[in-house]
């Protein structure tokens, strides 16, 4: 697989354990902005835009989900990361779960907040995954934006910047590659300490999809955050920041 992650963009701040936060779809590492300094208090962050998207926007395809957890391997190699916490919100769960099982001694604890093993389980989902490339080609970053954020002003337009530096040919190819994932036959691999967020009112990625991942990976913790919609990140980052710190701190 190609590297290119000399010119992977990422953002980092803080000091101690290592804590890698991957985007999901349409969007870039600044989706974490509302957690991202919380977190840097404790942790050293690193926040990549992935390749294809944003500010990593020129660095060619592949855009699977494998080719982003190789390179996230590499980036916290040339980083002398030998290990990190890993927190995967929405898609960016998928390359969250691929990185834990392609690169396991990599990944000391996983986080999968909002995010599937399969996302294409019931026939309304199979209609969705037939529709979403035409949506991603041709709906605009102020539309997306206000599905995501339920319309909240300040929080839509700040979004639909971030989701208006991608490139759009790109985030179809990533759509593509999203609706073609599936760990289901792989989730009992994953044997880090692994915590499930979900939002009890998401609707892009219901609570089956968390349970599954649940009941697939050994021993790990479900969090439902009641009220919580898939965008809990903007609506309740607290909560969101208060489910990551009690697992971390376990033991």
């Amino acid at each position: 697989m190609p590297l290119g992650t000399e010119q992977l963009y990422f953002r980092q701040s803080g000091s101690g354990t290592p804590f890698l936060l991957i985007h999901g779809l349409l969007v870039n590492g600044d989706m974490f902005m509302p957690v991202f300094d919380t977190f840097a208090r404790r942790y050293c962050v690193l926040a990549p835009d992935l390749r294809g998207y944003s500010r990593s926007k020129y660095l060619g395809p592949p855009y699977t989900v494998a080719q982003h957890a190789h390179d996230l391997a590499v980036l916290l190699k040339s980083r002398s990361i030998s290990s990190a916490i890993v927190l995967g919100y929405s898609n960016g769960g998928t390359v969250a779960q691929q990185l834990a099982l392609d690169y396991p001694d990599i990944v000391s604890r996983l986080i999968l907040a909002c995010t599937f093993a399969y996302n294409q389980l019931t026939w309304q989902e199979k209609l969705g995954g037939r529709i979403s490339p035409w949506l991603v080609r041709f709906l605009s970053a102020k539309q997306f934006a206000r599905m995501i954020t339920g319309k909240i002003p300040d929080q839509a337009k700040w979004l639909e910047m971030i989701i208006a530096s991608n490139d759009k040919p790109r985030m179809v190819e990533a759509t593509r590659a999203m609706l073609n994932f599936d760990s289901r036959a792989r989730l009992h691999q994953i044997r880090c300490p692994t915590l499930i967020i979900a939002g009890g009112n998401d609707r892009a990625v219901p609570l089956h999809h968390a349970r599954m991942l649940a009941q697939g990976i050994a021993g790990s913790e479900l969090k439902i955050i009641d009220d919580a919609g898939h965008e809990l990140i903007f609506t309740h980052g607290s909560a969101l920041i208060d489910a990551v710190e009690a697992f971390l701190h376990e033991g």
